[in-house]
């Protein structure tokens, strides 16, 4: 029996939420400060994704203006009835709750419909049996935040003709701890009879966990299941290789297996989570009617043997982008919503060309960067550009950030008449120049590679990129444990003009990304 290994979404693809049309399965993951937002998956065998496109990937759906890395697209929960595909997520920063449909699940989806009186965070839906929709989310406990973290589950019907909120709503549930800490990330089931609400609580940190209720009334009482909870490693300690396991949802296949999608971490060199949050798959049964995790060892494996499902094939991953199409592919990102384009794949043909802007990746704003996600512990990321800086204050080559506190910069610019590439360190917005190294020749490869928490900087004329600017810098600044927040680390192409108006760009011929482990 063939196996497949865990995560199935590798990097920062967290609050994974599922679901099943027919034979074919969609997922979802939160984005937080990137552009496009919500990115959206296919499979039809669980395993295997491949990316079909990103739910929110227009100005007028996704305003991201001003707001820190780890704000913005918290916890999407995709589902489907009746012909109709919804997302429903939350903008922290931005307004909040709101859905939007789709009738074809790579797009396009609608601009978003409001919900102005939903309080809180993680919204799901739930289609009953009878066709009426509920809005399940979590908000504080009225009585006041007591302490940290003292929030409820509640629930209320969902109109989905004016796509709102109707009627009372009604608390559910506080978690299965006594004085439990953020009660999140709720989805409704129904199976043989009974209301299943799934839960994480604990937080998002080494604590999280996955826990769940039942009733035979949607509206409650809730009663925990007494092997709660269902799902965490908080108990196996910071040396275990997979931690932080939560925010989770459940999806029954067509042949009647059911599985759970969630979120765990992979620490390297310590507890250092440079990866951020990733998506895993894990098989559930059902025993004495409520769920059983991984069943035999309670927690995530590395290795399960596959669903049963017709086993496709793996999904290339992009290694390399030579910048032949007429439109950028889906694993790239932009900071923060892109309020005029400052790129081109078409002026010079077969080229990603950048045009400088004032901002910087210091700010809290649209810097010229466009980003994919760091997915393995180590790699290698090379590109190649041609870039003429007119002044110090230009710059242009690649950046890897945790945010705008948090980054390397590896950039060419001009230092006392000189052309000059150099490796700057962000750490808690104090910045530090580790290397220069001055320029003779016009095309220049940029090369970085990460080996642990060891991250190398090479540069050359030509592909072997074997002049070291700098090795073994710390990588452990890229992880949320040092940098705090939600998301994981990006590598970027990046130009700036550092506050001047600049018509100057760069031009990049290709990026390469490659990893193992």
């Amino acid at each position: 029996m063939s196996t497949f290994t865990n995560p199935v979404l590798p990097g920062f693809y967290p609050d994974p939420s599922i679901c099943r049309v027919g034979e074919d399965y969609y997922l979802v993951t939160s984005s937080f400060a990137y552009f496009p937002g919500v990115p959206i998956f296919h499979s039809r065998d669980l395993v295997h994704w491949k990316q079909i496109g990103h739910v929110l990937q227009r100005v007028s759906q996704l305003d991201l203006d001003g707001l820190e890395h780890s704000q913005g697209i918290f916890a999407p929960t995709l589902r489907y009835y009746g012909g109709l595909f919804y997302l429903i997520t939350t903008n922290v920063g931005k307004g909040g709750n709101f859905v939007v449909t789709a009738e074809d699940p790579a797009g396009p989806w609608s601009d978003p419909y409001w919900l102005p009186n939903a309080p809180g965070i993680d919204p799901s839906l739930f289609f009953d049996d009878d066709g009426q929709a509920y809005y399940c989310g979590t908000r504080p406990a009225p009585e006041g935040e007591k302490y940290s973290g003292n929030w409820e589950i509640y629930l209320q019907k969902f109109d989905t003709e004016t796509l709102s909120l109707v009627g009372e709503t009604y608390p559910l549930w506080r978690g299965a701890l006594k004085d439990a800490i953020w009660p999140e990330a709720p989805h409704i089931y129904k199976k043989d009879g009974w209301y299943y609400l799934l839960i994480a609580e604990g937080g998002t940190g080494h604590h999280h966990a996955v826990t769940i209720a039942r009733s035979q009334d949607i509206t409650g009482p809730y009663v925990g299941n007494p092997a709660n909870p269902i799902l965490t490693h908080r108990h196996l300690g910071r040396d275990y290789p997979i931690v932080n396991t939560g925010h989770a949802d459940l999806v029954e296949t067509q042949n009647g297996e059911w599985w759970m999608v969630l979120l765990a971490s992979r620490p390297s060199g310590g507890y250092y989570r440079n990866l951020g949050r990733e998506t895993f798959l894990v098989p559930v049964v059902w025993e004495d009617g409520w769920p059983i995790v991984s069943p035999g060892t309670g927690k995530v494996e590395w290795n399960y043997p596959v669903p049963d499902l017709p086993q496709g094939s793996p999904e290339p991953m992009p290694h390399r982008d030579d910048f032949n199409d007429k439109e950028l592919g889906f694993v790239w990102n932009f900071i923060r919503t892109p309020r005029e384009k400052f790129w081109s794949l078409t002026e010079r043909p077969d080229y990603l060309r950048i045009q400088l802007k004032p901002e910087t990746i210091d700010e809290q704003k649209n810097p010229a960067f466009i980003g994919r996600r760091q997915q393995h512990h180590d790699f290698t990321a090379t590109t190649v550009l041609e870039f003429e800086p007119a002044g110090s204050h230009e710059e242009a080559g690649l950046v890897l950030i945790q945010n705008n506190k948090y980054y390397y910069r590896f950039v060419v610019t001009r230092l006392n008449d000189e052309k000059v590439v150099q490796l700057v360190r962000c750490v808690n917005g104090k910045k530090e120049t580790l290397a220069v190294k001055t320029l003779e020749y016009k095309r220049v490869y940029l090369q970085v590679v990460a080996c642990g928490q060891d991250y190398s900087f090479y540069f050359g004329p030509d592909q072997k990129a074997d002049e070291v600017l700098f090795e073994k810098a710390d990588g452990r600044i890229l992880s949320t444990d040092a940098a705090g927040g939600f998301v994981g680390t990006y590598i970027g192409l990046y130009a700036t003009s550092t506050g001047q108006t600049s018509t100057n760009y760069v031009d990049f011929d290709w990026f390469q990304y490659t990893g193992e482990s």
